[in-house]
């Protein structure tokens, strides 16, 4: 790539630039100061912590050859190529994705606050019954045939996405889904990515630490529809949740081709559900056939996702046939109402990934019917993130759990007890237990025939951070030591 090539995807005059400058060699993009090197092009970008003009001058020091801003940076210089565009941040998505060349032919992504995960991890395996070479990408890390690994960020930096996409691509993956979170879709993260199908599963409270409201929060998940997905492609969305209609409005305003699922859904509709302890039983119809599906995971929220899932499959050319055989088949994402095993009486125990209101109440009532004695509860809540769910989730835990133990999640830089306490004054009974590992020992325990205990808040996660510290933890294997006791 060369420098003009950038000039051109910024849409911006060539003649304001030498003939010497159009033709530098870019070496590389980023808009990380500690990566730049000779030859990188550097995207100073106005962050939520800091600015990016800030480092310019150590960035200029590294070897850049060119560094990106907003119009309204003021920024000039002689001593190196000064790029301004009308939003830096879409311009590092599209060069990025030019940079880079090559994604799977077949990409879909998906935005909504609970159920990303699973639906992302739902498509891959459907195309993988199908005999594919499929892929995810989200808050678990990267799945496909020759890669599994962790991921720290739902949805990666532009960079890093088209990097990995391109080596998808590379290893012969074809089909991709991907997470679509609010931060990535307000930060124009994917932007460069081309898809083939969108999806949203439904809308609750979460990072309201970034997000000043809500109407906020969700005009920033319905950009996928308003802005990435190409007009006319399909848009799968939940039908059933109560900010479906406004999702719905939104795609079809934008030109997509709207296609519901759900108990209210046209494309997919939920005609009869019949709970079991590990499984569930449905009949869902597509236009004029009718489908048994036998979906091996608990919870209302797991068929949803299933056929979010199926949607995103079925309108981007998979058989409806094979999807709805492959969904007998699904294994739920790891940390997502993960069975880690049972005790000597037979009470099993759950690891899940929930971390706000709506998520935490899903799971509660998922695991309710076949609960004939008491659900058990351990959980706490992130520090430096939204304050206002801790008291919501109390009021959750208070109301639909028997016994609640209150510990820390990953309190970060914020104090332990004092997040522990706003939780607590919402759920006053709860037993307090700082200590993660004694938390979920003493939960276990204290378990009997016919409980169930759910280990809620940090899912598929390795690590508990303290203060800047990621320190190791596991609750699969903390849950798993004590059992084997």
């Amino acid at each position: 790539m060369i420098l003009s090539e950038l000039i051109k995807i910024a849409d911006l005059n060539s003649s304001d630039f030498s003939a010497q400058q159009l033709n530098l060699d870019v070496k590389d993009l980023t808009s990380d100061s500690r990566q730049v090197k000779a030859g990188s092009v550097f995207f100073a970008l106005h962050g939520v912590k800091t600015d990016g003009a800030k480092f310019i001058a150590m960035a200029i020091e590294k070897g850049a050859i060119a560094v990106v801003v907003d119009f309204d940076s003021g920024l000039s210089s002689s001593d190196i190529v000064v790029i301004k565009t009308a939003n830096a941040r879409a311009l590092l998505a599209k060069a990025s994705a030019y940079y880079f060349e090559n994604q799977p032919k077949i990409m879909v992504a998906v935005t909504g606050t609970a159920g990303k995960t699973s639906v992302a991890a739902f498509v891959q395996q459907i195309w993988a019954y199908e005999g594919l070479n499929a892929a995810m990408v989200g808050t678990t890390g990267v799945v496909s045939n020759l890669r599994k690994g962790y991921g720290s960020l739902t949805t990666p930096d532009p960079v890093t996405l088209h990097k990995l996409l391109s080596d998808l691509y590379h290893d012969g993956v074809t089909h991709c889904a991907m997470e679509a979170s609010s931060h990535g879709l307000d930060q124009f993260r994917l932007d460069g990515v081309e898809l083939a199908a969108g999806a949203f599963t439904n809308l609750g409270r979460d990072h309201m630490d970034y997000h000043p409201t809500v109407e906020h929060y969700l005009g920033a998940k319905m950009a996928l529809f308003e802005r990435v997905l190409p007009k006319g492609a399909p848009a799968i969305i939940y039908a059933d949740d109560e900010w479906s209609s406004k999702a719905i409005e939104t795609a079809t305003n934008a030109g997509n081709q709207v296609l519901t699922v759900g108990r209210k859904g046209d494309y997919l509709t939920l005609k009869r559900v019949e709970q079991q302890k590990f499984q569930q039983r449905a009949e869902v119809h597509f236009k004029d056939q009718i489908f048994e599906v036998n979906l091996p995971l608990a919870g209302d929220f797991q068929m949803a996702n299933a056929l979010v899932a199926a949607g995103l499959c079925i309108s981007t050319g998979s058989d409806v046939g094979v999807v709805m055989k492959a969904l007998d088949h699904i294994k739920g994402a790891p940390g997502r109402l993960d069975l880690v095993g049972t005790t000597k009486s037979g009470a099993p125990v759950y690891v899940d990934y929930a971390h706000k209101p709506d998520a935490l109440e899903h799971v509660l009532k998922a695991v309710r019917p076949f609960t004939t004695g008491r659900i058990v509860l351990a959980f706490g809540c992130g520090g430096d993130r939204d304050k206002g769910k801790r008291a919501i989730m109390g009021d959750v835990a208070a109301r639909l759990a028997d016994i609640v133990i209150v510990t820390d999640d990953n309190p970060r830089t914020e104090d332990g007890p004092t997040i522990r306490a706003e939780i607590l004054e919402h759920v006053p009974k709860a037993l307090e237990i700082g200590d993660r590992s004694e938390a979920i020992e003493t939960a276990i325990e204290i378990l009997e025939e016919g409980d169930t205990l759910i280990i809620a808040g940090k899912g598929h996660e390795h690590g508990q951070i303290v203060g800047d510290v990621v320190m190791p933890f596991s609750d699969h294997e903390e849950a798993r030591a004590v059992l084997e006791l």
